[in-house]
């Protein structure tokens, strides 16, 4: 592949600067159909099958919060942009196998959905003298294998990741069901979190929405909304 030329680097940048005006405009009127303060809303840009370059140019336009869901494209894209003042997310499901990676360049890991993962982790943070913080991924649709732990095993789960060294517990996070309205599944994890939080007070994350359903996400409480597409556009497989 040939280097970007800056011709194509600053078309590009305008084209991401286009979208994240769209995406951040979207997150403000659902905010305020929500009556809440959009700076409680962060937007973590999901750059999955996108060069670093791409990350670069984020990075530029402000956006410090970035979500990977593969660790062999994840670990290469961080060292690259490791001059960067970014915190990486880890959203996909993790093997342990690759705990060890991931816990080297991810600030916060979202996926965490049983307990041999913490432990798992909990020793590569330690190992990394790192602190991760840890959210506990709630299957909303058991029926789908998006992953996740069930509903009924997340607070003893949040109590694992609290009670471990090297992990911070940080909140919940979930997928929309395929196929059903979000809303629904989205006030499901908000009662989950709201549990979680009554126990853990400082486990203050709800990460839920994407692309196509932030609105019902914001609406219902979340956090943190992880935005690919609309921001970035259709994915292209240009990492491999």
């Amino acid at each position: 592949m040939t280097p970007n030329t800056s011709s194509e680097s600053t078309g590009r940048r305008e084209e991401l600067a286009a979208n994240l005006a769209e995406v951040r405009e979207r997150i403000a009127a659902a905010c305020a159909a929500a009556g809440r303060d959009t700076e409680d809303v962060t937007l973590v840009a999901v750059t999955k099958t996108f060069p670093a370059s791409d990350v670069r140019l984020l990075a530029g336009l402000g956006l410090a919060q970035v979500a990977e869901n593969r660790d062999q494209e994840a670990a290469p894209k961080a060292a690259e942009c490791a001059d960067l003042a970014l915190t990486w997310h880890f959203v996909g499901q993790l093997q342990t196998n690759k705990v060890k990676s991931v816990a080297s360049y991810a600030g916060v890991v979202q996926s965490v959905d049983r307990a041999r993962l913490v432990r798992a982790l909990s020793q590569a943070a330690v190992a990394e003298g790192r602190t991760l913080r840890c959210l506990v991924q709630v299957g909303l649709d058991e029926k789908e294998g998006r992953g996740g732990a069930a509903q009924a095993d997340v607070p003893a789960l949040a109590d694992q990741i609290a009670a471990a060294e090297g992990l911070e517990l940080g909140g919940v996070m979930a997928v929309a069901p395929l196929g059903e309205e979000p809303r629904p599944a989205f006030e499901r994890l908000a009662r989950l979190a709201n549990e979680v939080r009554l126990s853990h007070p400082g486990a203050t994350i709800m990460s839920a929405g994407m692309s196509g359903d932030l609105e019902a996400a914001v609406a219902c409480g979340a956090t943190h909304v992880r935005v690919g597409t609309a921001l970035l556009g259709g994915r292209s497989a240009i990492v491999r």
